[in-house]
């Protein structure tokens, strides 16, 4: 599919928005702001996870689900030279960090930051060349002083977050950090754009959610699962393309970027969701991959399947490269398959489904 230009200036706005896990508030603002016009109702709850709603009285309810927050580092600790140590926020890659430009975001505003790391001339006569661990990597903020840091605005609890920014590359390819997981309330507000213009009727009540704190344990959407109380979910999130070097296939599978969306097998992906977009993905000549999971699949789609007795859940992946690192890849292609086989998914779904195995 081709993706409208205000589309495409909503996702720049929206991934080069800092969206830390806890403080995803300025991100999840531009992303109700963009669904609004397409949905009768917009919720937020108290920790900050937000849902647009198509027939918000209708009894049986449908969530389709994306994370908004996005990895990241916390103050913890500023020596009287005034370098700062870390700890992460969700699972930040301490080997990425040296050198590394970074905002920290003080109590005055934004201050910039490096994380710092010795020359190589320094480490070559080393025999245990230091690699970059959590209690090695620091952050300079060209103060001098803790006081200088505090008069900076820079605390314990300061968030610190990448300051790279989203570009496309050689046509195919969406590049940006956190694409793990805004690119997923993108595409969920694709379904709701496409549902609005093109006037489709839904026989249920569709609940567009953009879930907060998936990066340190699922919270957000465990919250709003107990919320919403849906009758089915089906989440969207990233995962590995496994064609690059350095990655098991044995362990990890077999998923490319371009192949298309990723249809998950797992103990907690209902067989009638799943079987569903299987079938929609077949009729409407959507190329789709298969992975499997074996005990938890590590998205959202767990918290869902496991609220309220039991939730019918499935889960639709995107392929990407270098997960949890600043220059995360998707396939263009990819995004605008997901977007569709969610949308056609969506269509053939009726509250007289049957659900239950037996």
């Amino acid at each position: 599919m081709k993706f409208e230009k205000k589309s495409l200036k909503f996702l720049e706005k929206y991934l080069n928005t800092s969206s830390p896990t806890g403080y995803e508030h300025e991100g999840q603002k531009i992303w109700m702001d963009y669904i609004t016009p397409y949905v009768d109702k917009v919720e937020v709850d108290h920790y900050g996870t937000c849902y647009g709603i198509i027939n918000p009285e209708a009894e049986f309810k449908v969530v389709i689900e994306a994370h908004a927050d996005e990895i990241s580092w916390y103050v913890n600790y500023i020596t009287d030279d005034g370098l700062i140590y870390v700890i992460r926020n969700g699972g930040s890659d301490q080997t990425i960090a040296p050198s590394k430009v970074v905002s920290i975001h003080g109590e005055k505003g934004i201050v910039k930051g490096v994380f710092g790391w010795p020359a190589i001339h320094t480490r070559s006569a080393n025999q245990n060349e230091p690699t970059p661990k959590i209690d090695n990597i620091f952050i300079d903020c060209g103060a001098t002083s803790k006081q200088e840091v505090e008069d900076l605005g820079i605390f314990v609890g300061c968030m610190i977050t990448y300051p790279d920014e989203f570009f496309e590359m050689n046509n195919r390819y969406f590049v940006c950090r956190a694409l793990d997981n805004r690119i997923g309330g993108f595409m969920i507000a694709e379904v709701a754009r496409l549902l609005k213009e093109n006037k489709k009727q839904i026989p249920f009540g569709l609940y567009i959610t953009n879930s907060v704190q998936e990066e340190v344990g699922l919270y957000g959407a465990d919250m709003i699962a107990d919320t919403i109380k849906p009758n089915i979910a089906i989440v969207t999130d990233v995962t590995h393309d496994t064609t690059t070097p350095m990655i098991e296939k044995k362990k990890e599978g077999d998923q490319k970027c371009g192949d298309g969306p990723v249809v998950f097998f797992a103990p907690s992906v209902h067989h009638t969701i799943r079987e569903l977009i299987i079938d929609t993905a077949k009729t409407k000549k959507i190329p789709f991959q298969r992975a499997a999971a074996s005990r938890a699949t590590g998205t959202d789609t767990d918290a869902f399947a496991h609220s309220n007795g039991g939730v019918p859940s499935a889960l639709i992946s995107l392929p990407l490269r270098y997960m949890h690192t600043t220059v995360e890849m998707v396939s263009k292609e990819d995004v605008g398959n997901v977007i569709q086989l969610i949308y056609e998914t969506l269509l053939k779904i009726t509250p007289e489904m049957k659900l239950k195995y037996h």
